[in-house]
């Protein structure tokens, strides 16, 4: 058999000005033909499993594309189509046998809202009756056009995204058994009223840890092969924004969509646990100042480029300095310029810069202020270094020309490529020992649980600017199905 495995993700987020070129992909990771199974056989990466499992069985690998993007502002229409040609190629030319996709479940193109659904009708109206199967991010903004045209589908059950090998096992499992005639997968989905913040989606925490261990129970029990709660991406004005649930059964599409209906009454029944709550920055600095324990991580997560934040916004780097905290490490801001000025002076160079604040953020009113700083330069790197944590394992990371700035009781990462610092690599490849922080200031939201969770004593969040804010007041939705909860009243949601 020739088996068809491809990655194409990307989690959009509409109020970014990130430009989502080709270059983008390119940056972060954009490998073709066999370079894929150099980059990602052996990894932590549904792709991995993909491969693994159809050498195992002496298929013939055909691998056209892996891309993946930082997230970022809407795909450009030229870098959408090019990577959906190169996957298509090998099936319009007639001879692959089944397709195993991993996918994001949140890009929107410039000119498309559901990238992933018109990637699978494309598919579908190449070759019908092609067996497909397609991992998702737990992000995913679900769409009757993802599901329709395809075989199987699941979701990560974990955030951070631990497990994204063993959801890409599990349903590529499932296909393979349709293929070799031991399954009949149906499928049955539908969408929650819920636009829930990614804040409120770790799975070490409620509501999340109880609905996906909810999914869990629900695949322990005949016929159901795989079900998922999607928290969805609320960081996009599309229609189809928000919470979801697909479900996966053998032949009972009953089964399936009894299952469903559970995990959906379950998600209503938790919406007001999937919406954050703020406090003043100051206040939780204060806390955090109090606190006689170390290493503590402090969250900037209303500029996390991990879902599509600029990671140049310097509000609560600011406040961190001007509350006379020491002993800090930062991870990270970015910008090319002031990295190239350090790299300019070297180590050791006593430099004053005007760090990050380079891009304005037209979606929320505000212009891009840069921080005076004086300081010295601690280490230069060419920012290449491999994930050893528990998330995306295996995989090299770039953030180009790299350079630690210490300003005070502070050291800042500065990059040249976004970067999400969800592995504490980010800090010990570039000179700093993370249980030697007093505190660890991260642009993140969740994903930094990999890597950091295990080294911090405590945690606190801290309510800044930046395009992805967890406060929907300050976004413009036109778009969004409505009723949604909470821009739209519990009661009139129940209602409708």
């Amino acid at each position: 058999m020739r088996i068809l495995a491809a990655m194409m993700k990307h989690e959009t987020n509409s109020f970014s000005p990130v430009k989502t070129d080709l270059a983008r992909f390119e940056a972060w990771g954009l490998h073709l033909n066999e370079a894929v199974l150099d980059a990602y056989r052996g990894t932590n990466m549904p792709i991995a499993a993909y491969i693994e499992l159809a050498e195992r069985r002496g298929a013939e690998l055909v691998t056209p594309v892996a891309a993946e993007a930082m997230p970022s502002g809407l795909v450009e229409r030229e870098a959408y189509e090019t990577l959906v040609e190169w996957i298509l190629a090998p099936i319009e030319a007639g001879d692959i046998d089944a397709v195993f996709l991993d996918l994001h479940g949140a890009m929107t193109a410039e000119h498309l809202p559901d990238g992933e659904g018109h990637l699978l009708q494309r598919i579908r109206e190449i070759a019908p009756d092609m067996p497909i199967a397609v991992t998702l991010d737990m992000h995913t903004n679900l769409t009757a056009a993802m599901v329709a045209n395809c075989d199987v589908m699941i979701g990560y059950k974990s955030y951070p995204h631990t497990d994204m090998y063993d959801v890409g096992r599990q349903i590529a499992e499932v296909l393979w058994d349709k293929i070799e005639g031991r399954a009949d997968p149906v499928m049955a989905w539908g969408p929650a009223p819920v636009l829930a913040q990614t804040l409120c989606m770790g799975s070490d925490d409620e509501p999340m840890k109880s609905l996906q261990e909810a999914t869990r129970r629900e695949e322990k029990a005949t016929p159901i092969l795989a079900a998922t709660v999607f928290g969805g991406f609320p960081m996009v004005d599309v229609e189809h924004a928000g919470a979801s649930v697909v479900t996966v059964a053998d032949g009972d599409s009953a089964a399936a969509e009894a299952c469903r209906d559970r995990l959906l009454s379950q998600v209503w029944s938790v919406h007001e646990d999937l919406v954050y709550e703020h406090r003043p920055v100051m206040a939780a600095l204060k806390e955090a100042k109090e606190r006689n324990v170390a290493p503590i991580v402090l969250l900037d997560h209303a500029d996390n480029v991990g879902s599509g934040g600029t990671s140049d916004v310097m509000t609560v780097i600011k406040s961190v300095i001007d509350s006379g905290l020491q002993g800090v490490a930062v991870a990270t801001v970015f910008d090319p310029e002031a990295a190239a000025q350090m790299h300019a002076g070297g180590e050791g160079a006593e430099i004053t810069v005007d760090l990050g604040g380079k891009l304005a953020m037209p979606s929320l009113g505000l212009e891009g202020q840069p921080l005076r700083l004086t300081g010295k330069v601690l280490k230069v790197t060419d920012g290449r270094w491999i994930v050893r944590g528990p998330m995306y394992t295996g995989v090299e990371v770039n953030t180009g020309p790299t350079a630690v700035f210490e300003t005070g009781g502070v050291k800042i990462v500065v990059t040249s490529v976004h970067h999400e610092p969800w592995d504490a690599g980010i800090l010990s490849e570039n000179g700093i020992d993370p249980l030697a922080c007093r505190y660890i200031l991260l642009k993140s939201r969740i994903h930094y649980r990999a890597g950091f969770a295990p080294l911090a004593k405590a945690t606190y969040t801290l309510d800044g600017q930046g395009v992805t804010t967890s406060d929907n007041s300050i976004l413009t939705y036109k778009n969004i199905r409505r009723p949604i909860y909470p821009l739209d009243p519990a009661e009139s949601v129940e209602q409708a």
